[in-house]
């Protein structure tokens, strides 16, 4: 594909910009797994708009990945609360509890289930809450400027001459290349470390492994398979590593309710310990690339 950087570009940041605003109406009505895709394509608007900040003018990008940082916080409070209820749901129901004993608060839980109940009922009012909160910024000017700077983003992108004329492909390639060697890095810095450090150091990855995803699948139209492949074992890094962090998160949520703790407590914790231990498993093998890939 010959094309210059600037277009390609914007091409791709296009696709984005449509995923977020065709989420709003699903948000509002609170469809199922709404607030998730918006949140991504949001994640995914900012991530890309930074790993190719070098074809942008700085001033107006900053401004804009600015406030779509501020709209992914709020939708994230949504979504950790609403991944968090989905998850002590299920594992609720894996104690075998009957099914007239995992149903809402109101139901009057027995003291045998009602720490679990508890759980789950706090992390839906989390939700109820976060999701009303995205819903009034909708209604909120800096929501109105956020959209009209995304739709500017397109039809008048602040392109730098000096970068966007140039062609596609070496432009691309090197954000791929860039974007990669910083996973890596990291990566390498994780070897010898333990316990927290170790878990913070995974959560950095995932976040390295998540923007090389991005860029390269915004590379992809440009590049072709290369990027494609790229991508995919990116996500699929970002995905091992995500069920990890979600697992350690939960987990840690759930000991902060110790003095709650009834027969479910232990259950909960060596079920979140277990699923992070998995996920960990599947690490050596889904980082594999980031060590011999040839764009590195």
């Amino acid at each position: 594909m010959s094309t210059t950087a600037g277009p390609a570009l914007v091409d791709a940041v296009a696709a984005d910009v449509d995923r977020l605003c065709t989420a709003e109406p699903d948000v509002r009505q609170d469809l199922p797994d709404s607030v998730h895709k918006m949140r991504v394509a949001t994640r995914r608007l900012r991530s890309v708009l930074k790993s190719y900040r070098r074809v942008l003018r700085r001033a107006p990008v900053t401004e804009i990945t600015d406030e779509l940082r501020w709209l992914a916080g709020l939708l994230g409070v949504a979504r950790d609360a609403e991944v968090r209820a989905e998850r002590f749901t299920e594992l609720l129901a894996a104690t075998g509890a009957p099914r007239e004993q995992t149903v809402p608060m109101d139901e009057r839980p027995t003291h045998h289930q009602g720490f679990a109940q508890r759980l789950i009922a706090e992390e839906r009012n989390t939700y109820a809450g976060a999701h009303r909160a995205v819903v009034t910024a909708f209604g909120d000017h800096r929501y109105a400027s956020l959209i009209r700077g995304l739709q500017d983003l397109l039809t008048d992108p602040p392109l730098k001459d000096s970068r966007a004329g140039e062609p596609a492909e070496p432009v691309f390639t090197k954000v791929l290349r860039r974007d990669l060697r910083k996973l890596r890095h990291l990566v390498h810095a994780e070897h010898g470390l333990s316990g927290d450090e170790r878990i913070e150091r995974l959560h950095d990855i995932r976040k390295a492994a998540k923007r090389l995803r991005y860029s390269a699948e915004a590379a992809t139209a440009v590049l072709g398979k290369p990027a494609e492949d790229l991508g995919k074992k990116a996500k699929h890094l970002q995905g091992v590593l995500g069920d990890h962090r979600d697992a350690v998160e939960a987990l840690n949520t759930i000991r902060t309710h110790a003095v709650d703790a009834d027969y479910t407590y232990q259950h909960l914790c060596d079920a979140e310990a277990a699923a992070a231990a998995q996920a960990l498993d599947q690490y050596p093998d889904a980082v594999e690339f980031v060590h011999h890939h040839p764009l590195g």
